[in-house]
């Protein structure tokens, strides 16, 4: 495998590559093991096991590739996960070091394109933009953006989790696209963006439009903002909902109010007790999906997803939410709460995700981080 790193700066949607959607073929998810403890108070080794049902969930259809700080983390990953009856044959480990380790935000964002045959006849020494192995005619090519997370514009540790994608892009040979917008580096995090994988992509104002709480591109205004995202996702248009859930730490994440399940139809976070904090804001969104429309004019299908009922810690309420799942090729991985609400989400789920099962995965020592399952994860497409 080359081992080269290609940088340009050319925007994937310049050269025809786009973010796929989630429930697309993955060859891998990117995990990084657990080892920031305030994260989790008091429940590290908790989460440790929560991480192994994860994981044993995961490989029958991916590869995982584990970030471990060290040989000693290596071995006492490999330990917990063997017990919890994952297949270590299907886990990559890599040597990196983290700061914190929540890859949908710091990991890489894959982005990737159809080689036309004509490129394949220029032969290796003429592909710049990927690996040059070999593909046969039409084969997926896949490239990492670096979006340069700078820990939710909030918290001082982010500086080894900012390498984590041109590390990617170097162990895959891949080439890596250096997310710029208005002469500077554009900060972005996973966690703010979901899209349908057809030139859609939601996002809030909350997080990516705000100024003052948590600024993640100061002197960006949303036209500048919203040509960012086209070019470096490779996507033609933009839907903004308003904001988000209270507790969550992010300002406002999308995965954690509404997500795509097909590229027509999205579940969205439903709060119908008027005294709860959360019903004004998802309200709202609601009202906005109920006038959105595609990227090829028809209207999208928005279906509500129930909230547990509210969990909190040292008397702050934490981001509990249902819209947190993670698809795998395997499974469809959803957050539960030891809540009446969990069999209703699950079966909304899995009416919408016939081709994989719809698991829950218990989350209730999870959620102490401000985030559950696709906090945790990235996916790298096939």
């Amino acid at each position: 495998m080359n081992r080269n790193l290609s940088t340009s700066e050319t925007t994937p949607r310049a050269m025809g590559w786009s973010m796929p959607a989630e429930w697309d073929q993955h060859e891998a998810t990117w995990l990084a093991w657990p080892h920031h403890a305030t994260d989790w108070p008091g429940k590290l080794n908790c989460i440790r096991w929560v991480y192994g049902e994860m994981t044993r969930k995961i490989v029958p259809g991916e590869t995982v590739r584990l970030l471990v700080e060290s040989e000693p983390q290596e071995k006492a990953a490999q330990s917990i996960l063997r017990r919890a009856g994952a297949d270590l044959e299907r886990i990559e480990f890599l040597r990196w070091p983290t700061n914190r380790g929540w890859m949908r935000d710091s990991g890489p964002v894959f982005v990737k394109r159809m080689r036309s045959g004509e490129d394949q006849a220029a032969g290796p020494a003429a592909l710049e933009d990927g690996r040059k192995d070999g593909h046969s005619p039409g084969a997926v090519d896949k490239a990492v953006v670096h979006f340069h997370f700078n820990a939710w514009a909030r918290y001082p540790d982010w500086q080894k989790d900012r390498q984590n994608p041109e590390r990617a892009a170097r162990h895959l040979g891949c080439r890596l696209f250096r997310a710029e917008a208005g002469g500077g580096d554009f900060v972005l995090e996973g966690g703010s963006i979901d899209v349908n994988g057809r030139g859609t992509v939601l996002t809030t104002e909350e997080c990516l439009l705000d100024t003052v709480i948590q600024a993640r591109n100061r002197g960006l205004g949303k036209a500048e903002i919203e040509a960012a995202l086209k070019e470096f996702l490779g996507v033609n248009q933009v839907l903004w909902l308003g904001g988000g859930i209270v507790g969550d730490d992010t300002h406002g994440h999308v995965d954690d109010i509404c997500r795509f399940v097909n590229p027509t139809t999205v579940v969205y976070c439903d709060e119908r007790n008027p005294r709860d904090a959360n019903y004004r804001p998802l309200a709202e969104n609601r009202e906005r999906l109920e006038g959105m429309r595609l990227e090829d004019g028809s209207k999208l299908q928005a279906i509500p997803l129930p909230l547990p009922a509210p969990l909190y810690y040292d008397g702050a309420r934490l981001p509990a939410s249902y819209a947190n799942f993670y698809i795998a090729n395997a499974a469809v991985l959803v957050p539960t709460f030891n809540d009446p609400n969990d069999r209703i989400a699950l079966g909304i789920l899995a009416d919408l995700f016939k081709d994989r099962p719809v698991v829950g995965i218990h989350a209730v020592d999870l959620v102490l981080g401000y985030g559950t399952l696709h906090c945790l994860t990235q996916q790298e497409p096939v």
